[in-house]
């Protein structure tokens, strides 16, 4: 009897094994970062400005009388903004970090043979190469502040400090000066970067509970403006008199989505073909098409076979192993999670 073909399944699902809370803001002095703990939060405001007409106008707007009669008309805008206290110079930065194990397996799968065979191919995977070289890439994005997006730029200094976290206390402690690492490359070393990567790494291979804390005090100045996500307002009803930017906070605290603060610590895609991009872009965030909403573009093609969903089919479905680096960014992507089965 013919051995039935191989398929990938129609349901199949991944939780994601970085799982961050939402990063909260709080504000005080940098000479005072010993107490930062009891620093007050930083809330949001309104503000209401009058714009004016910047926009790029078409070839029937740009007659003088009609641009000169839509200057007139002012641009209203109310929109919320997150400031530092006059008296306050450093924004401190707190989210925790739970990595998990089990990375590679399902958490939903409605064909047992494509399972196994996938198990087979991230053990055989685990065994040869390990999660290390992925969890130094996480590692150095928790050391270099890139979860600070905005507020990352243009700061003085930057402290981030990560504790591993048991039974409620500190077990290990690692600080690091943010501004001594590159957003370019992965290549920084250090003792304490080594340290804090083994224990993702530990955690991502489930040998070991990792929770982490991570603080980062950034030094901007005084009453200088800090930046928390901005919400997206699916239904605007009527724009006349909407908030033109609203702003994320939890209880009336300023913060980062989780979902952004993910982003920043799976941006360690380095291996997406060069010759598409055009311009060194450095990291992208691991996306199974390699997708880059800022530029509108997606640096993984299938037709290249550079994606995701060609590489996973490659490898668990025609036994074809990836080269060593795309088979880091298969991995990172089940660490990633998502939905991922085949369409009916």
């Amino acid at each position: 009897m013919a051995k039935a073909e191989l398929k990938t399944a129609s349901v199949l699902a991944f939780e994601r094994k970085l799982d961050p809370s939402d990063a909260l803001f709080s504000a005080g002095k940098w000479d005072d970062c010993a107490n930062g703990a009891q620093w007050p939060a930083v809330g949001l405001r309104e503000k209401s400005v009058r714009g004016t007409i910047s926009n790029r106008l078409s070839a029937k707007e740009q007659d003088p009388a009609k641009l000169d009669a839509s200057i007139q008309s002012p641009n209203l805008q109310t929109v919320d903004v997150a400031t530092l206290p006059n008296d306050a110079d450093t924004l401190r930065v707190r989210f925790t970090l739970r990595v998990l194990g089990g990375a590679g397996t399902p958490s939903a799968c409605n064909n047992a043979t494509y399972q196994a065979k996938l198990q087979t191919t991230v053990q055989q995977y685990v065994s040869t190469t390990g999660f290390a070289p992925l969890a130094a890439r996480y590692a150095a994005n928790l050391a270099n502040g890139r979860f600070l997006w905005r507020n990352r730029m243009g700061a003085e200094h930057i402290s981030v400090h990560v504790r591993q976290l048991a039974q409620g206390t500190a077990a290990q402690t690692w600080v690091f000066d943010a501004l001594n690492f590159s957003l370019r490359d992965f290549d920084a070393t250090s003792p304490d970067l080594t340290a804090l990567s083994t224990v993702i790494e530990q955690g991502l291979a489930g040998t070991a509970h990792a929770l982490l804390e991570v603080i980062a005090y950034v030094r901007v100045g005084d009453g200088q403006e800090v930046y928390p996500s901005q919400e997206l307002i699916l239904d605007k009803g009527d724009k006349k008199g909407q908030k033109s930017k609203t702003l994320y906070h939890v209880g009336g605290v300023a913060g980062l989505h989780s979902q952004k603060v993910g982003n920043a610590l799976r941006t360690i895609d380095t291996w997406y073909p060069a010759e598409d991009a055009g311009c060194d872009l450095g990291p992208i965030a691991v996306e199974p098409y390699g997708s880059v909403t800022s530029q509108g573009k997606a640096y993984r093609q299938p037709k290249d076979k550079a994606d995701f969903y060609n590489l996973l089919d490659n490898w668990v479905l025609k036994d074809k192993t990836p080269t060593l680096e795309n088979q880091y960014f298969v991995m990172a992507t089940l660490i990633r999670g998502g939905v991922f089965g085949e369409k009916e």
